[in-house]
């Protein structure tokens, strides 16, 4: 291949070491500040900035949809790793966010392909809720190590707009699309026998009004279910690391080097991995670092979920944990919010750009994937090669340095525009196009019948 990436080639000749080969990043030009988002809102000072831990959260108006996201950052990934379409067996969506119940963001970006004749790609979209990008990488992966695998790799694009009404639900939202490239023989290895899963039905978070981009969500059950799934995940994870690893005690100071989560907004990444460390208590309460903590031994699980003392005492107790294992994972879900599906690989991302790759070399990356409703997984990569030519690419602290930041009586203006723009017909967006990147794609126009054509600004 003209990109230099290994790859196996013969379907008959099983893969080694599938994972991540390269990663490609987009987020819009504009944010919103939300410590004056705050003043803006009338809310106490660090309501958003504190209670959320959030910095700057990245937005769009009419002239972005979920497509154009897509398109945009498939094709600068492309671009970047200099990899011919035709080289691409399979390509899989993840993302909530949907202008249409049956046309998949994925048959829109076969526009992509048009110009190479390969139109044979499998893959279509996965749906829920911020679990589908997730899922959309367990298919490609499991593509590449199976029977059917034609030699080809596979494209995984995780995705999302994260909107929500007016009021204090707005500042949780956010941006962006990941693109991953998988494959044999990657730096990025999924580990194998280290994944665990817990899924249930509620009603946390959901959008069932398809004439509204706005979510309906019970902010307390969604909390719970985050930490319940974190609990759930992690107990079975650590059994299948003292299987693995051939240890008898697994903790957070041995299951993983790193540590990742899907972050609705970084506050509640804390509190996940508090529930880890309660977790790691329950199994060994004697041990001598829970000195002074043995009053938590014995509350009933389901009250230990809303118990905000048992919370407090243990984000306190795995904060040096947070501070070397988990921080480095957040720098994109500070400054850019809830990304839903792209969120967890944005997180990645973050890490990979945060810490030197000879670092980060044999190093475990252990990562949480939430979606409400509700879907979890937890699972292991391995750091086997270099991971300097993805930070390179990605470049993701300086790119975020070159945003404009647009103030909130402007942000509230934009938000209204998407909200009164959704789903309408014969109509050509308005927003300029200077508030674009350059290299991205743009919605041009929707016909009479509700046909989206997209055209992309200058590179330069």
């Amino acid at each position: 291949m003209s990109n230099g990436v290994a790859q196996n080639g013969h379907s008959n000749v099983r893969p080694n070491d599938v994972g991540i080969l390269g990663m490609e990043v987009y987020f819009p030009l504009r944010y919103v500040d939300q410590a004056e988002l705050e003043q803006f809102d009338g809310v106490s000072a660090g309501k958003y900035t504190i209670g959320l831990g959030q910095s700057k959260m990245s937005f769009t108006d009419d002239r972005e949809d979920i497509a154009s996201f897509c398109m945009t950052a498939v094709q600068n990934f492309m671009e970047k790793y200099n990899i011919a379409y035709e080289d691409i067996g399979r390509l899989e969506v993840g993302t909530e966010t949907v202008v249409d119940k049956s046309k998949s963001t994925k048959s829109v970006l076969m526009q992509l392909f048009a110009e190479s004749g390969n139109f044979h790609v499998e893959g279509i979209d996965t749906t829920n809720a911020c679990y589908g990008g997730t899922s959309a990488l367990f298919n490609a992966v499991h593509w590449v190590e199976s029977s059917h695998w034609d030699g080809r790799l596979a494209l995984v694009v995780a995705a999302d707009i994260a909107v929500y009404a007016k009021g204090n639900a707005r500042p949780s939202g956010g941006a962006g699309a990941v693109v991953m490239l998988v494959g044999p023989n990657a730096p990025v290895v999924f580990e194998t026998g280290l994944r665990s899963t817990y899924m249930q039905h509620l009603y946390d978070f959901y959008k069932p009004d398809l004439s509204s981009e706005f979510p309906e969500v019970d902010g307390p059950l969604s909390v719970v279910s985050y930490v319940r799934s974190v609990d759930q995940c992690y107990q079975d994870f650590l059994k299948k690391v003292e299987k693995v690893d051939g240890v008898a005690h697994a903790s957070l100071d041995n299951a993983g080097d790193y540590f990742v989560f899907h972050s609705p907004y970084t506050k509640q990444v804390a509190k996940g991995l508090a529930r880890m460390g309660y977790m790691d208590f329950l199994r060994q309460p004697d041990a001598p670092e829970y000195v002074g903590l043995q009053n938590y031994r014995d509350v009933p699980y389901e009250q230990s979920l809303t118990t905000k003392e048992i919370e407090r005492a243990f984000v306190a107790q795995t904060k040096p944990v947070m501070a070397s294992k988990v921080n480095p994972s957040l720098m994109a879900a500070r400054d850019i919010g809830n990304s839903y599906c792209a969120s967890l690989y944005f997180g990645l991302a973050s890490l990979l750009c945060a810490v030197p790759s000879e670092e980060l070399q044999g190093r475990r990356v252990v990562c949480f994937s939430y979606g409400s409703g509700s879907a979890a997984s937890m699972f292991a990569l391995r750091v086997k090669g270099s991971v300097a030519p993805l930070a390179e690419r990605l470049q993701l602290r300086e790119r975020l340095e070159k945003r404009t930041k647009v103030s909130p009586e402007d942000f509230d203006q934009l938000m209204s525009l998407r909200e009164k723009t959704h789903q309408l017909r014969d109509y050509q967006p308005t927003g300029s196009l200077d508030n674009l990147f350059p290299g991205t794609y743009y919605l041009a126009n929707v016909d009479t019948k509700f046909r989206r054509d997209y055209q992309r600004t200058p590179l330069n």
